[in-house]
């Protein structure tokens, strides 16, 4: 059972990034998929020590930022439509903004940003950035305000106010919080180590979740396929 369930993490295609460890790579991928799916460092060592694998937090922590930096994520898109949106997070008690994009067709998170304030300034920086690491020629944007319109305007994007299949972003944001609860003590420190975490966990939904509405592929799955 555990052999089969370690066979299905990251295994042989880390074998460079992590070849000076001396902990078995299927091992080290089953540490940083229970730390995206939800599991504290100490829950996780505590799994480990189950199963004979001492190993400190801070090793632990390692192996997720080496994954982090080893993986470029997501990968290019042509989306068709997309919806964009923020929410309000809350950093070292002071609040920020993230804004999000996600491919409504094949629910791959397209990029997430972090801003101190929120309103169209940021909106458009966001979506200029979008277009940069995407090809968004012939995408139509999903919004749930007029102020957005006024950042797309700038930038010659296409988009109108829809509320019915935006609402992926709002499952998302959802999806993200009850993280976010979990792993309250991430939100303690710099914003750059926020950014980390929020791109670890980009990677586990991209790459990793199985979605239902994909007939349990990955978004990255359904992108490259």
């Amino acid at each position: 059972m555990l052999a089969d369930l370690l066979s299905e993490c990251f295994a042989t295609d880390l074998e460079e990034t992590w070849e000076r460890e001396r902990t078995a790579t299927p091992v080290r991928a089953f540490a940083v998929r229970l730390h995206a799916t939800g599991c504290s460092l100490r829950e996780i060592t505590s799994i480990l020590a189950e199963f004979g694998v001492e190993r400190s937090h801070g090793a632990v922590w390692n192996w997720v930022h080496w994954l982090a930096d080893s993986v470029s994520d997501p990968p290019t898109a042509q989306p068709s439509r997309v919806a964009v949106d923020e929410t309000a997070v809350k950093i070292n008690g002071e609040w920020s903004w993230l804004y999000a994009a996600i491919d409504i067709d094949t629910k791959l998170i397209l990029d997430v940003t972090l801003f101190g304030r929120h309103g169209t300034d940021p909106a458009a920086a966001f979506l200029s950035g979008l277009t940069e690491k995407h090809d968004l020629s012939e995408a139509e944007f999903l919004v749930d305000q007029f102020g957005y319109r006024t950042a797309l305007a700038r930038l010659g994007l296409s988009g109108r106010v829809n509320y019915t299949d935006r609402n992926l972003i709002e499952k998302w944001f959802h999806t993200l919080k009850m993280r976010i609860d979990r792993f309250h003590t991430s939100w303690v420190g710099s914003r750059a180590s926020v950014r980390e975490w929020l791109e670890q966990f980009v990677h586990y939904y991209n790459h990793q979740r199985p979605h239902q509405a994909l007939d349990g592929r990955t978004p990255v799955e359904e992108v490259l396929n």
